[in-house]
């Protein structure tokens, strides 16, 4: 094989290992593949630190040894010689026996380790990953209101004080976490971490970060958000650190003159002074984003007793089925307007172990509607690695789409009986054709995983939006949660105030057009940051063809 060819069999192998470890902080399910994987490690790591034990006992050994013979023969080196059995084992251990103590102190006993890593190593996650779970803390903190001491002592909603898995942040930790946000230009975020970092450092934590390094991007961050005596006070301590840190010898009578000009203005233009606007996290100024965080936070509309006494829990046959005449199912009405349907029990423990471990070896990033444009993707049978790029409105540029984190899989009907006998259930619930339906959808939520507000209907703007698959508009919605989440991850309904939480083995129904083939906008909905837990779930999206223009399931068009 020639030189050329053993390059481009390196070359394939490497964009494959890379592909493998993309977006891996996307999702809960492949991550946990990560903790096995350097159990492994550990493992390994563990067995060379006992072979350079038993090296270095055997070295120690000899060492001992030879104490104790130089020592007697050098007493009297001429006596000792002078018996012929040590002059012979003199010209011995320095003819060979040194040069077997050579080469065991320069035996290297890290290449069972070091071969084990460069295996893994193609597994492992990559700076985006890294960069991606740090953005999703943020995000996390943006969403619930979190402050970073909360974050950083990992008392977060639903940790225990005797939970296994509570974990903190160090100073390191929350060094990185500032950093991530300045790369960003996220000021506001970077000013919070820093901070944090700060008050751990003068709370005397042990750490390799040092505080000019953290007094010189708090300062910095501040000074971006327009607060110049916070800035010159940082500066200030900084130099009082290192005298002769240059960037902040040059901070310090910049911001002097900036302070000085400003009170000058502020004298001149008093009348004119605005209100302090309160600072709040990158992105909270969309108001539909605003109003999707308060309804993550459990701050939703409050219904009426009125409207809340006409929901109610029943069993349901679906108009006398001959499979739940016996068997009906739990019913329960979560909303009125839209009329959001929650069905109990309705899959089974063994079925949603099948659907993730039929899922868990397809699960790539999701590539879905745009939120900008609300352009749907057409591509909704392939399991795609390509990740969404959108249009940002701020910059003008094609951006990489952070408003879905998670992966998502497809699985075909006639690949398992339990995917067959699912897909059976929903059409025989519903009263709606499945034939015509999208396959089944199954995503795993990674850390802070969410799905900002959409619609899954297409619009009267999108008339080719599922025109490749011939089957007309989705007209309905059927979502599985197929575990529970012990904070955050609810489906929320921006637009008229509703709050769904996840509960194992139960699956929401809603109608996503009017009878008339209108799209309800009142479904809009999105999938909550995941706080704690992990978040699976698997949905069918019902199209249009195939079926009758009746309201199956008893529900009653809105309007």
């Amino acid at each position: 094989m020639g030189v050329r060819s053993v390059c481009c069999i390196l070359l394939i192998s490497l964009i494959k290992s890379s592909s493998a470890h993309s977006d891996v902080f996307t999702s809960i399910g492949h991550m946990t593949d990560l903790l096995f994987t350097e159990k492994d490690l550990v493992t390994s790591l563990k067995d060379y630190i006992r072979a350079e034990e038993r090296k270095l006992e055997q070295v120690k050994q000899w060492a001992k040894k030879l104490d104790a013979l130089t020592a007697t023969a050098t007493q009297d080196p001429e006596g000792f010689l002078g018996h012929p059995v040590n002059a012979f084992k003199l010209m011995k251990r320095l003819n060979t026996e040194w040069g077997e103590v050579e080469d065991l102190v320069l035996k290297d006993m890290s290449d069972g380790f070091i071969s084990n890593l460069t295996i893994q190593r193609q597994y492992f996650p990559n700076d985006e990953d890294q960069t991606g779970a740090a953005k999703a803390l943020l995000r996390l903190q943006d969403t619930y209101q979190l402050d970073t001491q909360t974050i950083s002592s990992g008392d977060l909603p639903g940790v225990t004080t005797s939970s296994p898995f509570k974990s903190t942040l160090k100073v390191d930790d929350c060094f990185e976490l500032g950093k991530i946000a300045y790369s960003d230009a996220d000021y506001y975020h970077t000013e919070l971490w820093m901070a944090q970092a700060l008050k751990q450092l003068d709370e005397g934590e042990e750490t390799s970060v040092d505080v000019v390094s953290v007094l010189d991007y708090l300062s910095y961050s501040v000074y971006q958000q327009g607060e110049l005596e916070r800035a010159l006070e940082h500066t200030k301590r900084l130099l009082s650190v290192d005298p002769e840190h240059q960037r902040a010898l040059g901070n310090l009578k910049y911001f002097d003159y900036q302070l000085a000009k400003q009170k000058k203005a502020e004298k001149e233009q008093s009348a004119k002074e605005e209100s302090k606007k309160e600072r709040v996290g990158k992105g909270e100024y969309f108001p539909e984003k605003r109003k999707y965080q308060q309804l993550c936070r459990g701050q939703g509309v409050r219904m009426t007793p009125r409207r809340q006494s006409r929901l109610f829990c029943r069993y349901y046959n679906n108009n006398r089925h001959p499979f739940y005449m016996i068997g009906p199912v739990k019913q329960e009405d979560e909303w009125d307007r839209p009329r959001i349907i929650r069905y109990h029990d309705i899959i089974t423990e063994k079925e949603m172990e099948k659907v993730k471990e039929l899922a868990k070896p397809r699960l790539h990033r999701a590539t879905i509607s745009n939120p900008v444009t609300g352009v749907l993707e057409t591509a909704q049978y392939r399991i795609s690695k390509r990740r969404a790029t959108v249009h940002d409105p701020q910059t003008g540029k094609l951006t990489t789409a952070q408003y879905r984190v998670s992966k998502s899989a497809w699985l075909v009907a006639h690949e398992h009986p339990v995917v067959d006998r699912i897909n059976q259930r929903i059409e025989d619930i519903t009263g709606l054709d499945v034939k015509t339906a999208e396959e089944l959808q199954v995503a795993n939520y990674g850390v802070g995983g969410q799905y900002e507000p959409h619609f899954d209907f297409g619009r009267k703007d999108e008339p080719d939006a599922f025109k490749a698959l011939g089957t007309g508009n989705r007209i309905a919605t059927w979502l599985f949660y197929m575990s529970d989440v012990t904070a955050g991850g609810a489906t929320v309904f921006p637009e008229v105030g509703a709050t769904v939480k996840p509960m194992k083995g139960t699956a929401v129904f809603w109608y996503n057009l009017f009878s008339s083939g209108e799209g309800d906008y009142s479904t809009r909905h999105a999938a909550c940051p995941v706080l704690l837990g992990n978040k699976w779930v698997s949905n069918k999206w019902i199209h249009e063809r195939g079926q009758e223009f009746r309201r199956p399931c008893g529900l009653k068009e809105t309007d």
